[in-house]
């Protein structure tokens, strides 16, 4: 597998080998005021969706996004309108769930719209969705929002509020049809602890575009594990900030791309604040023709962020010819007075020496497969701690991998 790492110790790439036709594994690094990566390249975030130009594909942030299969989302075409989406809200005793309008001082409170589709979404909502777990409450039982289209277009905010010194788990599932634009708020007091496992696992015609903003209090402790498996086209752009010092994010990701989907996630982690950590691992396996997934890493050291502590990696295994795979890692760092940094970008297929092992020991080479890939995936199921979600996920990755064999 081909790989390439940075380091501020090395101040440059490093590539193992190369990566597999029709792959690109590419990185950079900024010392200072060196370079400018893509996190400086986009327009200013902003609420307002006339602050950011329609896109025509040769953006920095669009390069990679086949427009047209946006269903209008990005040029303001698309209308809110068909079959409502569906969402149920669980929640322990304890938690609170209200409507409200934009006016609220927790709408985007975590983070403003970044791009044209964001800044569309957050002006389009008709009432966002608020769940609020009170200060120093400890649920035993996770949050669950199960989102569920039927055909129709929508726009959407949820926000996701912990007071000082609560933890919970929240699972956001998204299933059925439906071209969504929606914004997501976490709200993290000082001390708190928030998991969120967020399931894309639409049926193949559904287009998703999400922008997920954490703001990381003083001390407090952010998880995400992002799965996307179906959908036409999904892009989500997770963001990360941090309130006060002592904050710490970790990001996983795993994806299953297969003929046709595009798959998308396009991180930013900004370090503002000093001594917080942040830790990144996404993971994606791909088949079929036009298979096409885009892992974008940003983060940004800025020069007040001393003692911040970072590393960013993402790995692709291409189960198939036809498949395509854009892995972007970028490191800015603007302060020396850090812990460590550094970056890490992985792009190939099987290995034939593995295959050989478990073939040679008796076992058939489409098992032999399956536990490759299972074994390849299992470190990120493994952080949901949902005994439920893990067992669903892996049996999608059974089953995906056994329709390519059939």
């Amino acid at each position: 597998m081909a790989e390439a790492q940075n380091s501020p110790t090395l101040g440059s790439a490093r590539a193992g080998g190369p990566a597999p036709a029709g792959s690109t594994t590419t990185g950079s690094l900024a010392v200072a005021a060196e370079s400018t990566v893509a996190t400086r390249m986009s327009a200013p975030p902003s609420y307002d969706v006339a602050d950011f130009p329609v896109p025509h594909g040769r953006e920095e942030e669009w390069r990679f996004t086949p427009l047209a299969r946006l269903k209008g989302l990005h040029d303001g075409s698309a209308v809110a309108g068909g079959p409502d989406l569906k969402i149920d809200i669980t929640a322990p005793e304890g938690v609170t769930h209200e409507l409200v309008d934009r006016t609220d001082p927790r709408v985007g409170k975590a983070g403003k719209p970044v791009d044209r589709v964001a800044a569309q979404a957050y002006s389009s909502f008709e009432k966002a969705s608020v769940v609020t777990v009170p200060k120093e409450t400890v649920l035993t039982e996770p949050i669950r929002i199960a989102v569920h289209g039927d055909g129709g277009t929508a726009f959407g905010h949820q926000v996701i509020e912990l007071g000082a010194f609560a933890e919970a788990v929240v699972v956001i599932d998204h299933t059925g049809d439906a071209v969504l634009a929606a914004n997501v708020d976490y709200l993290l007091g000082d001390g708190a602890k928030l998991t969120v496992v967020s399931v894309q696992d639409w049926d193949d015609q559904a287009v998703h575009v999400g922008q997920h903003n954490a703001l990381v209090g003083r001390d407090a402790g952010f998880k995400s594990v992002v799965v996307t498996f179906g959908g036409d086209l999904v892009r989500l752009h997770p963001r990360i900030t941090y309130a006060g010092p002592g904050g710490e994010a970790e990001l996983y990701g795993l994806y299953f791309t297969e003929e046709g989907q595009h798959q998308e996630h396009r991180l930013m982690v900004d370090h503002e604040a000093s001594n917080c950590r942040s830790h990144v691992t996404y993971k994606g396996a791909l088949q079929g023709q036009d298979a096409h997934a885009v892992w974008i890493g940003d983060v940004l050291i800025q020069a007040s962020a001393t003692g911040t502590d970072t590393y960013e990696l993402n790995r692709n295994l291409v189960l198939t010819d036809g498949a395509r795979v854009d892995s972007v890692p970028n490191l800015e760092i603007e302060t020396g007075e850090i812990v460590g940094a550094g970056h890490a970008s992985a792009t190939g297929r099987f290995d034939d020496e593995q295959l050989f092992y478990l073939m040679a020991r008796g076992i058939p080479a489409d098992e032999a497969r399956r536990l490759v890939v299972r074994g390849f995936f299992a470190e990120l199921v493994q952080q949901i701690g949902l005994p439920d979600v893990e067992e669903r996920l892996m049996s999608k990755i059974e089953a995906e991998l056994e329709a390519s064999a059939a």
